[in-house]
């Protein structure tokens, strides 16, 4: 009988917060692990956003809905995330921010053009932006305040499967509260990283809530390793941040550097065409 996979692990968190990194902890995640995942405030990255001379190129097709966007709050979080996405892939592709053209797929799931050697997922609530990144498969993250409360008397039909009930249902009302919200979050996670988003019934799968492992909704387990998934509080304990990362099994290259994974004179003329245009 042949030995199955090692789960793929996921390093915790990185806190970046602003384009200077620490961009090294991110090189050593995605070393180590085949993923990382950074998270910072909009704020903290405000600064540097409107200060950037080259910002304009940093955006790229960005631009016009950045300039275009009314509301100065939505305006400044748009241009903080973009800004977050493109350093968070230019550091795992090792290469400057600007040459890379971020464009979005249906649904609004961001990925760099030309560059399929890794995956990207954005997810941001209130004042908090996290963008994971992988190498070996398909990867999700999700971000939810930590005080959010959430009724399981008025969700459990709409998002637990009967195992997740019966698991439920032992636990006292606290507990039940904030297992249930951690549970939205890896639910969430998971989707976007299938890019299903809201598409797929989140009673359609579930977690084992004491094992973290994915379930079908009669409990037994619906995967062989290849997924992995990881819950951390950030910013104080104010946000929990949820990731599920894909592991293809395929043994794709440490090396996501760009310039190494194309043609150099390639890269050149899709720099200067981006820059020019």
């Amino acid at each position: 009988m042949q030995d199955q996979p090692d789960p793929p692990r996921i390093a915790p968190p990185v806190h970046v917060p602003g384009p200077d990194g620490p961009w090294d902890a991110v090189h050593e995640a995605l070393d180590n692990n085949g993923s990382a995942v950074v998270y910072a405030t909009w704020g903290e990255w405000l600064t540097s956003a409107l200060a950037d001379p080259e910002l304009r190129p940093l955006l790229g097709r960005d631009w016009q809905r950045y300039r275009n966007t009314a509301d100065t709050a939505v305006r400044y979080r748009f241009v903080t995330s973009r800004m977050i996405i493109k350093y968070t892939a230019a550091a795992a592709l090792r290469t400057a921010p600007a040459g890379l053209d971020l464009a979005y797929k249906l649904g609004g799931r961001p990925f760099i053009r030309g560059l399929d050697q890794i995956d990207v997922s954005l997810s941001h609530t209130d004042d908090l932006i996290a963008v994971g990144v992988g190498r070996t498969g398909r990867i999700g993250v999700d971000v939810e305040p930590a005080d959010r409360r959430m009724s399981y008397e008025l969700l459990r039909g709409h998002m637990c499967t009967p195992a997740e009930h019966a698991e439920l249902e032992r636990m006292s009302q606290d507990r039940q509260a904030s297992e249930l919200l951690r549970l939205w979050t890896l639910k969430e996670a998971y989707t976007k990283a299938l890019g299903q988003g809201l598409q797929l019934g989140f009673t359609e799968f579930g977690f084992g809530l004491e094992s973290g492992g994915l379930l079908g909704p009669d409990g037994t387990p619906a995967a062989q390793g290849e997924w992995a998934f990881s819950t951390h509080q950030v910013l104080g304990g104010r946000y929990l941040l949820s990731t599920a990362c894909h592991d293809t099994g395929l043994d794709t290259a440490k090396d996501t550097t760009v310039h190494t994974m194309l043609d150099g004179a390639f890269m050149d003329a899709v720099e200067d065409a981006l820059f020019t245009g």
